[in-house]
């Protein structure tokens, strides 16, 4: 053995020890190692059989064995049945490559620029083995995972990891028996406004950080309810889809979000979009009333690298898109149906003028809910007076009644451009 292998093995303990107390420094999940003597020496004893293993391989270029790997597999599984987060395994391959490296680096610098050849055949040593390794741990991770959470919980972390762009999709994919390797998506957001789901009681918080069997929810989630859970993976079932549901609680506001990725054709061009796919309309017409509360969907489709900002503008669309109330059951919206609502809610002052405009249809019965219709069928008045179920003539008074108390005509440019952006912004609920 070399005089930088040798320095390696004898800074070894102290090396791993700087790890796992950078883990339990830097990585919440970790915290628990400084309570937990049993789950700290567990830690520090990989962290010293993992070093001596690469410093017994390395020299010789002699790749992990099948025994090796396997260790290395039983590790990641150990945190995934603890229930640690994705972003917590990420960081903790990101970290261990670091401070390996630098571990090299420190000891190279006390051999005073001997061991160069050495130096390079642990780098090329790395290089080989590290990938191997490293999927070998998420391997195991995923066995954890399957294991330690509910059949939901894993779809879930499955669509976090697409819209991450994760590696560790492709196994969590092949865990739950879902495709996850297409070029383009559809980014779906159904917007549940004030919904609180209660406790089901048995601890299961969707996407929580666990480890050791101490949970810590995160913001934004929540405990949900069996029948929600049954919910979601019959839609899982149906549509094979990844799919994950947020709650809001957090924030202030109740309710939540269900996000679903659908694999959909690329964009003919620019300007034009296709719209989403058929089955994602069938899918928030589903879930939503599987859930019999008002709903708003929006779509934003990318390719793979562009999932988290498809995700946003999806947000943003969900946003601005009205609320659907039963029995009339929604469908899902994209920029191009709510590109106006969408730039109004950027302009405070634009948008206090069309609530105005609102407020003044108030003493007027029905009136808003006359404009949608109005709209929705394109401005016919037989199409929409046979919607409504009223006579004509009580249409055609309902549209005036609206000219005289906003002074502005339905039919004209400036009311279809004005009105119609009143009745969106009023049912999407973003005026209380």
């Amino acid at each position: 053995m070399g005089s930088l292998f040798a320095e390696l093995a004898r800074r070894a303990p102290a090396s791993a020890r700087r790890e796992v107390e950078t883990y339990a420094s830097e990585i919440p999940e970790f915290g628990v190692l400084e309570a937990d003597p049993r789950a700290r020496a567990e830690t520090m004893e990989y962290a010293v059989w993992l070093r001596r293993r690469t410093i017994e391989l390395s020299p010789s270029q002699l790749a992990l064995t099948k025994n090796d790997l396997d260790h290395i597999a039983s590790m990641g599984e150990s945190r995934g049945r603890a229930g640690m987060s994705l972003e917590s395994r990420q960081r903790v391959l990101g970290l261990h490559t670091a401070l390996m490296l630098r571990e090299i680096n420190e000891a190279t610098d006390a051999l005073r620029g001997k061991g160069v050849g050495e130096l390079i055949r642990m780098m090329s040593w790395f290089a080989a083995q590290g990938e191997r390794g490293i999927g070998a741990y998420c391997r195991g991770f995923v066995t954890g995972l399957r294991h330690g959470l509910p059949y939901v919980d894993q779809v879930a972390l499955l669509a976090r990891a697409l819209l991450t762009g994760d590696p560790m999709a492709c196994e969590l994919a092949s865990a739950v028996g879902l495709l996850w390797e297409a070029e383009h998506w559809a980014v779906t957001v159904v917007r549940v406004p004030g919904r609180r789901p209660s406790t089901n009681g048995h601890g299961h918080d969707h996407d929580r950080g666990r480890h050791h069997g101490h949970a810590h929810d995160r913001p934004g989630e929540r405990s949900r309810d069996r029948e929600l859970d049954g919910d979601l993976e019959s839609l899982v079932k149906a549509y094979q889809v990844p799919l994950v549901w947020r709650c809001a609680e957090a924030s202030g506001g109740g309710g939540g979000e269900l996000i679903a990725l659908t694999p959909c054709a690329p964009p003919t061009a620019a300007f034009a979009p296709l719209p989403p796919p058929p089955s994602v309309g069938d899918l928030v017409r589903d879930f939503a009333g599987a859930l019999g509360l008002p709903c708003a969907a929006g779509t934003a489709m990318a390719s793979g690298p562009e999932l988290a900002a498809a995700l946003d503008r999806a947000r943003r669309v969900s946003r601005a898109a009205p609320l659907h109330r039963a029995p009339r059951r929604p469908g899902t919206h994209t920029m191009a149906d709510v590109f106006v609502e969408l730039a109004v809610a950027d302009v405070p002052f634009v948008d206090d003028w069309l609530r105005t405009l609102a407020r003044r249809l108030a003493p007027g019965p029905d009136l808003l809910v006359t404009l949608d219709a109005y709209y929705h069928h394109d401005m016919n008045r037989t199409a929409t007076a046979t919607a409504l179920n009223v006579h004509p003539r009580t249409l055609d008074y309902r549209l005036r009644r609206v000219r005289e108390l906003t002074g502005v005509a339905p039919a004209s440019t400036q009311g279809v451009r004005a009105l119609s952006a009143v009745v969106t912004r009023s049912r999407s609920g973003a005026w209380g």
